[in-house]
Protein backbone atom coordinates (compact mmCIF):
# COMPACT_ATOMS: atom_id res chain seq x y z
CA UNK A 1 0.00 0.00 0.00
CA UNK A 2 1.17 3.72 -0.33
CA UNK A 3 2.62 4.84 2.36
CA UNK A 4 0.62 8.03 2.14
CA UNK A 5 -2.28 5.99 2.52
CA UNK A 6 -0.88 3.25 4.75
CA UNK A 7 -0.19 6.22 7.22
CA UNK A 8 -4.36 7.71 6.94
CA UNK A 9 -5.76 4.28 8.22
CA UNK A 10 -4.21 1.13 9.46
CA UNK A 11 -6.58 -1.34 7.80
CA UNK A 12 -6.89 -1.71 3.98
CA UNK A 13 -11.31 -1.25 4.13
CA UNK A 14 -12.66 1.97 2.61
CA UNK A 15 -16.29 2.48 2.87
CA UNK A 16 -17.60 3.45 0.06
CA UNK A 17 -19.18 7.07 -0.20
CA UNK A 18 -23.00 6.15 -1.26
CA UNK A 19 -25.03 9.53 -1.93
CA UNK A 20 -29.01 9.59 -0.92
CA UNK A 21 -28.49 9.67 2.59
CA UNK A 22 -26.51 6.84 3.39
CA UNK A 23 -23.60 7.61 4.27
CA UNK A 24 -23.96 9.61 7.13
CA UNK A 25 -21.57 11.27 9.88
CA UNK A 26 -22.61 8.21 12.08
CA UNK A 27 -21.28 5.66 9.45
CA UNK A 28 -18.42 7.40 8.10
CA UNK A 29 -17.07 8.02 11.98
CA UNK A 30 -17.93 4.40 12.99
CA UNK A 31 -15.85 2.63 10.04
CA UNK A 32 -12.79 5.60 11.02
CA UNK A 33 -12.45 4.32 14.51
CA UNK A 34 -12.46 0.70 14.23
CA UNK A 35 -9.61 1.86 11.95
CA UNK A 36 -11.01 1.99 8.24
CA UNK A 37 -11.40 4.93 6.19
CA UNK A 38 -15.08 6.38 6.42
CA UNK A 39 -16.22 8.55 3.53
CA UNK A 40 -19.09 11.09 3.45
CA UNK A 41 -21.08 11.25 0.18
CA UNK A 42 -21.46 14.94 -0.61
CA UNK A 43 -23.60 14.18 -3.74
CA UNK A 44 -27.02 15.91 -3.95
CA UNK A 45 -26.52 17.90 -0.86
CA UNK A 46 -25.68 21.59 -0.36
CA UNK A 47 -22.28 22.81 0.16
CA UNK A 48 -23.33 23.95 3.73
CA UNK A 49 -24.99 20.35 4.04
CA UNK A 50 -21.48 18.96 3.49
CA UNK A 51 -19.73 21.38 5.75
CA UNK A 52 -22.41 20.63 8.55
CA UNK A 53 -21.46 17.01 7.75
CA UNK A 54 -17.40 17.24 8.22
CA UNK A 55 -18.37 19.23 11.41
CA UNK A 56 -20.15 16.06 12.65
CA UNK A 57 -18.16 13.67 11.90
CA UNK A 58 -15.13 15.42 13.53
CA UNK A 59 -16.95 15.91 16.55
CA UNK A 60 -17.18 12.06 16.57
CA UNK A 61 -13.71 11.31 15.39
CA UNK A 62 -10.34 12.33 15.40
CA UNK A 63 -9.29 10.00 12.53
CA UNK A 64 -8.95 10.42 8.87
CA UNK A 65 -11.91 10.47 6.65
CA UNK A 66 -12.78 11.32 3.41
CA UNK A 67 -15.84 13.61 1.01
CA UNK A 68 -16.66 12.46 -2.17
CA UNK A 69 -17.96 14.55 -5.19
CA UNK A 70 -19.72 14.39 -8.36
CA UNK A 71 -18.35 16.17 -11.34
CA UNK A 72 -20.59 17.91 -13.01
CA UNK A 73 -22.29 16.83 -16.06
CA UNK A 74 -22.23 18.33 -19.68
CA UNK A 75 -24.69 19.88 -21.40
CA UNK A 76 -28.08 17.47 -22.67
CA UNK A 77 -29.04 17.79 -25.91
CA UNK A 78 -32.37 15.83 -26.40
CA UNK A 79 -35.13 17.40 -24.07
CA UNK A 80 -37.73 15.75 -26.70
CA UNK A 81 -36.18 12.03 -25.30
CA UNK A 82 -36.88 13.63 -21.41
CA UNK A 83 -40.14 14.78 -22.50
CA UNK A 84 -41.21 11.16 -23.58
CA UNK A 85 -39.92 9.53 -20.58
CA UNK A 86 -41.67 12.58 -18.23
CA UNK A 87 -45.09 11.15 -20.08
CA UNK A 88 -44.58 7.77 -19.19
CA UNK A 89 -43.68 8.26 -15.72
CA UNK A 90 -47.40 10.59 -15.38
CA UNK A 91 -48.89 7.22 -14.38
CA UNK A 92 -46.21 6.80 -11.40
CA UNK A 93 -46.83 10.16 -10.25
CA UNK A 94 -50.95 10.17 -10.35
CA UNK A 95 -50.60 6.25 -8.24
CA UNK A 96 -48.04 8.23 -5.77
CA UNK A 97 -49.84 11.31 -5.84
CA UNK A 98 -46.72 13.23 -5.94
CA UNK A 99 -45.43 15.51 -9.10
CA UNK A 100 -42.53 14.86 -11.16
CA UNK A 101 -39.61 16.57 -10.39
CA UNK A 102 -37.92 19.83 -12.07
CA UNK A 103 -35.63 18.60 -14.71
CA UNK A 104 -33.91 21.59 -14.57
CA UNK A 105 -32.53 21.33 -11.02
CA UNK A 106 -29.20 22.05 -11.91
CA UNK A 107 -26.10 20.04 -13.38
CA UNK A 108 -23.01 20.94 -11.33
CA UNK A 109 -24.44 19.51 -7.92
CA UNK A 110 -22.43 22.71 -6.51
CA UNK A 111 -19.47 21.45 -7.42
CA UNK A 112 -17.38 25.10 -7.26
CA UNK A 113 -18.87 25.75 -3.59
CA UNK A 114 -17.72 22.45 -2.36
CA UNK A 115 -14.37 22.52 -3.54
CA UNK A 116 -14.21 26.04 -2.03
CA UNK A 117 -15.43 24.78 1.04
CA UNK A 118 -12.87 21.80 1.11
CA UNK A 119 -9.88 23.73 0.06
CA UNK A 120 -11.16 26.35 3.46
CA UNK A 121 -11.55 23.71 5.64
CA UNK A 122 -9.16 20.68 4.23
CA UNK A 123 -10.51 17.21 4.66
CA UNK A 124 -7.71 14.01 4.61
CA UNK A 125 -9.27 12.82 1.49
CA UNK A 126 -11.65 13.69 -1.11
CA UNK A 127 -12.63 11.56 -4.10
CA UNK A 128 -14.46 12.43 -7.41
CA UNK A 129 -17.11 10.52 -9.55
CA UNK A 130 -18.32 11.03 -12.69
CA UNK A 131 -15.05 12.31 -14.54
CA UNK A 132 -11.19 14.10 -13.70
CA UNK A 133 -11.01 17.16 -12.01
CA UNK A 134 -8.63 19.79 -13.46
CA UNK A 135 -4.81 19.19 -12.47
CA UNK A 136 -5.58 22.99 -10.89
CA UNK A 137 -8.03 21.30 -8.49
CA UNK A 138 -6.06 18.03 -7.85
CA UNK A 139 -2.91 20.70 -7.27
CA UNK A 140 -5.02 22.70 -4.90
CA UNK A 141 -6.49 19.86 -3.05
CA UNK A 142 -2.61 18.62 -2.78
CA UNK A 143 -1.06 21.88 -1.56
CA UNK A 144 -3.85 21.89 1.31
CA UNK A 145 -2.60 18.06 2.52
CA UNK A 146 -5.90 16.35 1.47
CA UNK A 147 -5.08 12.93 -0.49
CA UNK A 148 -7.31 12.59 -3.86
CA UNK A 149 -8.97 9.73 -5.71
CA UNK A 150 -10.48 9.35 -8.47
CA UNK A 151 -13.26 6.57 -9.99
CA UNK A 152 -12.18 4.72 -13.18
CA UNK A 153 -13.70 1.86 -14.93
CA UNK A 154 -11.32 1.39 -17.53
CA UNK A 155 -7.82 0.77 -17.94
CA UNK A 156 -8.24 4.32 -20.22
CA UNK A 157 -10.06 6.51 -17.63
CA UNK A 158 -7.72 4.74 -15.12
CA UNK A 159 -4.84 6.90 -17.17
CA UNK A 160 -6.46 10.18 -17.28
CA UNK A 161 -6.55 9.74 -13.63
CA UNK A 162 -2.89 9.04 -13.24
CA UNK A 163 -2.05 11.80 -15.98
CA UNK A 164 -4.78 14.62 -14.63
CA UNK A 165 -2.59 14.63 -11.44
CA UNK A 166 -4.73 12.22 -8.77
CA UNK A 167 -3.01 10.71 -5.89
CA UNK A 168 -4.54 7.19 -6.59
CA UNK A 169 -7.41 5.69 -8.93
CA UNK A 170 -10.69 3.52 -7.35
CA UNK A 171 -11.34 1.27 -10.18
CA UNK A 172 -14.59 0.38 -9.96
CA UNK A 173 -15.56 -3.40 -11.73
CA UNK A 174 -18.80 -3.85 -12.85
CA UNK A 175 -19.91 -5.77 -9.91
CA UNK A 176 -20.77 -2.41 -8.07
CA UNK A 177 -23.87 -0.82 -6.47
CA UNK A 178 -25.31 2.47 -7.46
CA UNK A 179 -24.14 4.43 -10.10
CA UNK A 180 -21.10 3.43 -12.42
CA UNK A 181 -18.49 6.35 -12.27
CA UNK A 182 -17.61 6.52 -16.01
CA UNK A 183 -16.17 9.37 -17.32
CA UNK A 184 -18.39 9.92 -20.78
CA UNK A 185 -21.99 8.70 -20.38
CA UNK A 186 -22.00 6.67 -24.09
CA UNK A 187 -24.67 4.40 -24.15
CA UNK A 188 -23.17 2.58 -26.70
CA UNK A 189 -20.77 0.98 -24.13
CA UNK A 190 -24.21 0.02 -22.02
CA UNK A 191 -23.70 -3.82 -20.81
CA UNK A 192 -19.82 -3.50 -21.64
CA UNK A 193 -18.31 -3.56 -18.15
CA UNK A 194 -15.57 -4.89 -16.90
CA UNK A 195 -15.45 -7.28 -14.25
CA UNK A 196 -13.43 -6.14 -11.09
CA UNK A 197 -10.15 -8.67 -10.92
CA UNK A 198 -9.93 -8.31 -14.67
CA UNK A 199 -9.78 -4.35 -14.27
CA UNK A 200 -7.22 -4.65 -11.44
CA UNK A 201 -5.14 -6.29 -13.85
CA UNK A 202 -5.92 -4.29 -17.15
CA UNK A 203 -5.25 -0.97 -14.86
CA UNK A 204 -1.84 -1.77 -13.11
CA UNK A 205 -0.28 -2.61 -16.37
CA UNK A 206 -1.46 0.83 -17.42
CA UNK A 207 -0.32 3.05 -14.41
CA UNK A 208 1.84 3.40 -11.43
CA UNK A 209 -0.25 5.14 -8.42
CA UNK A 210 -1.73 3.41 -6.20
CA UNK A 211 -5.30 1.48 -6.69
CA UNK A 212 -8.38 0.86 -4.64
CA UNK A 213 -10.70 -1.67 -5.61
CA UNK A 214 -14.13 -1.46 -5.67
CA UNK A 215 -17.19 -3.73 -6.91
CA UNK A 216 -18.87 -6.55 -4.94
CA UNK A 217 -16.58 -6.85 -1.98
CA UNK A 218 -18.48 -8.24 0.76
CA UNK A 219 -16.05 -10.60 2.82
CA UNK A 220 -12.47 -10.32 3.79
CA UNK A 221 -11.25 -13.13 1.68
CA UNK A 222 -12.69 -11.03 -1.26
CA UNK A 223 -10.13 -8.10 0.07
CA UNK A 224 -7.21 -10.73 -0.07
CA UNK A 225 -8.24 -11.34 -3.40
CA UNK A 226 -7.61 -7.31 -4.49
CA UNK A 227 -5.08 -6.52 -2.48
CA UNK A 228 -2.88 -10.07 -3.65
CA UNK A 229 -4.66 -8.92 -7.56
CA UNK A 230 -2.95 -5.27 -6.86
CA UNK A 231 -4.87 -3.15 -5.18
CA UNK A 232 -3.64 -1.19 -1.94
CA UNK A 233 -7.23 -1.16 -0.36
CA UNK A 234 -10.98 -2.33 -0.98
CA UNK A 235 -13.81 -0.43 -0.83
CA UNK A 236 -17.01 -1.52 0.20
CA UNK A 237 -20.57 0.22 -0.35
CA UNK A 238 -23.46 -2.48 -0.04
CA UNK A 239 -21.55 -4.28 2.83
CA UNK A 240 -21.85 -1.19 5.04
CA UNK A 241 -25.65 -0.43 4.07
CA UNK A 242 -27.28 -3.01 5.94
CA UNK A 243 -25.44 -1.37 8.90
CA UNK A 244 -27.55 0.53 11.90
CA UNK A 245 -25.41 3.52 11.31
CA UNK A 246 -25.94 3.81 7.62
CA UNK A 247 -28.88 6.38 6.73
CA UNK A 248 -30.58 3.77 4.06
CA UNK A 249 -34.39 3.23 4.34
CA UNK A 250 -35.19 0.40 6.74
CA UNK A 251 -37.11 -1.04 3.32
CA UNK A 252 -34.25 -0.84 1.31
CA UNK A 253 -32.20 -2.55 3.91
CA UNK A 254 -34.36 -5.02 4.24
CA UNK A 255 -34.90 -5.86 0.72
CA UNK A 256 -30.74 -6.71 0.18
CA UNK A 257 -31.29 -9.92 2.11
CA UNK A 258 -34.81 -10.34 0.72
CA UNK A 259 -35.83 -13.45 -1.51
CA UNK A 260 -37.84 -11.75 -3.64
CA UNK A 261 -35.10 -9.55 -4.73
CA UNK A 262 -33.15 -12.38 -6.37
CA UNK A 263 -30.79 -9.71 -8.53
CA UNK A 264 -29.41 -7.06 -9.44
CA UNK A 265 -29.18 -5.22 -13.30
CA UNK A 266 -27.75 -2.01 -13.93
CA UNK A 267 -30.49 0.62 -15.20
CA UNK A 268 -31.40 4.22 -16.31
CA UNK A 269 -34.38 4.18 -14.53
CA UNK A 270 -33.95 6.05 -11.73
CA UNK A 271 -31.30 8.74 -13.33
CA UNK A 272 -30.54 8.66 -16.42
CA UNK A 273 -27.11 7.21 -15.84
CA UNK A 274 -26.00 3.42 -15.70
CA UNK A 275 -26.70 2.04 -11.71
CA UNK A 276 -26.93 -1.05 -10.27
CA UNK A 277 -29.84 -2.10 -8.37
CA UNK A 278 -31.63 -4.58 -7.15
CA UNK A 279 -34.41 -5.49 -9.97
CA UNK A 280 -37.80 -4.17 -9.18
CA UNK A 281 -40.91 -3.31 -10.42
CA UNK A 282 -39.86 -0.27 -11.49
CA UNK A 283 -36.81 -0.94 -12.64
CA UNK A 284 -38.65 -3.97 -15.18
CA UNK A 285 -41.23 -1.47 -16.18
CA UNK A 286 -39.27 1.86 -17.24
CA UNK A 287 -35.60 0.95 -17.00
CA UNK A 288 -35.70 -0.67 -21.49
CA UNK A 289 -37.32 3.26 -21.70
CA UNK A 290 -35.04 5.35 -19.91
CA UNK A 291 -32.79 7.81 -21.92
CA UNK A 292 -29.38 9.17 -21.35
CA UNK A 293 -30.00 11.96 -19.48
CA UNK A 294 -28.46 12.36 -15.62
CA UNK A 295 -29.08 14.61 -13.77
CA UNK A 296 -32.38 15.47 -15.45
CA UNK A 297 -33.90 11.96 -15.28
CA UNK A 298 -32.43 11.96 -11.30
CA UNK A 299 -34.35 15.04 -11.04
CA UNK A 300 -37.40 13.90 -12.79
CA UNK A 301 -37.83 10.87 -10.33
CA UNK A 302 -36.73 12.42 -6.97
CA UNK A 303 -40.11 13.15 -5.87
CA UNK A 304 -41.26 9.67 -6.84
CA UNK A 305 -38.89 7.81 -4.82
CA UNK A 306 -39.03 9.80 -2.13
CA UNK A 307 -42.66 8.86 -1.83
CA UNK A 308 -42.21 5.45 -2.38
CA UNK A 309 -39.86 5.19 0.59
CA UNK A 310 -42.09 7.18 2.70
CA UNK A 311 -45.35 4.58 1.15
CA UNK A 312 -42.47 1.52 2.44
CA UNK A 313 -42.79 0.51 -1.45
CA UNK A 314 -39.51 -1.01 -2.22
CA UNK A 315 -40.96 -2.04 -5.78
CA UNK A 316 -40.75 1.84 -6.70
CA UNK A 317 -37.76 2.80 -5.19
CA UNK A 318 -34.03 2.95 -6.27
CA UNK A 319 -32.49 0.08 -4.10
CA UNK A 320 -29.11 0.40 -4.93
CA UNK A 321 -27.05 -2.83 -4.49
CA UNK A 322 -24.26 -4.43 -5.51
CA UNK A 323 -23.68 -8.19 -6.84
CA UNK A 324 -22.84 -9.52 -3.42
CA UNK A 325 -26.00 -8.17 -1.87
CA UNK A 326 -27.44 -11.35 -0.84
CA UNK A 327 -24.22 -11.46 1.40
CA UNK A 328 -24.76 -8.27 3.75
CA UNK A 329 -24.68 -8.57 6.89
CA UNK A 330 -26.65 -6.69 9.79
CA UNK A 331 -23.63 -5.97 12.10
CA UNK A 332 -22.56 -2.61 13.64
CA UNK A 333 -20.53 -0.43 11.39
CA UNK A 334 -16.79 -0.74 13.81
CA UNK A 335 -18.03 -4.61 14.30
CA UNK A 336 -18.12 -5.58 10.47
CA UNK A 337 -14.64 -3.61 9.90
CA UNK A 338 -13.12 -5.85 12.75
CA UNK A 339 -14.69 -9.39 11.28
CA UNK A 340 -13.65 -7.81 7.91
CA UNK A 341 -10.07 -7.45 8.87
CA UNK A 342 -10.19 -10.94 10.82
CA UNK A 343 -11.41 -13.02 7.82
CA UNK A 344 -8.36 -11.27 5.90
CA UNK A 345 -5.98 -12.03 8.53
CA UNK A 346 -7.32 -15.76 7.94
CA UNK A 347 -7.54 -15.73 4.46
CA UNK A 348 -3.58 -14.39 4.08
CA UNK A 349 -2.46 -16.98 6.47
CA UNK A 350 -4.56 -19.93 4.59
CA UNK A 351 -2.54 -18.17 1.38
CA UNK A 352 0.72 -18.40 3.60
CA UNK A 353 0.33 -21.95 4.05
CA UNK A 354 -0.71 -23.26 1.26
CA UNK A 355 2.08 -21.62 -0.86
CA UNK A 356 4.76 -22.81 2.13
CA UNK A 357 3.12 -26.35 1.48
CA UNK A 358 3.75 -25.96 -2.33
CA UNK A 359 7.14 -24.58 -1.71
CA UNK A 360 7.99 -28.42 0.64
Amino acid sequence: MSSALTDLFPLPIVQAPMAGGVSVPTLAAAVAEAGGLGFLAAGYKTADGMYQEIKQVRGLTGRPFGVNLFMPQPEYADAAAVDVYAHQLAGEAGWYETELGDRDSGRDDGYEAKLAVLLDNPVPVVSFHFGVPSRDVLDSLRRAGTFTLVTATTAEEALAVERAGADAVIAQGVEAGGHQGTHRDNPETDGTGIGLLSLIAQIRETVTIPLVAAGGIMRGSQIAAVLAAGASAAQLGTAFLATPESGANAVHKQALTNPLFARTELTRAFSGRPARGLVNRFMREHGPYAPAAYPEIHHLTSPLRKAAAKAGDAQGMALWAGQGHRMARELPAGQLVEVLAAELAAARTALSAFQEGGAG
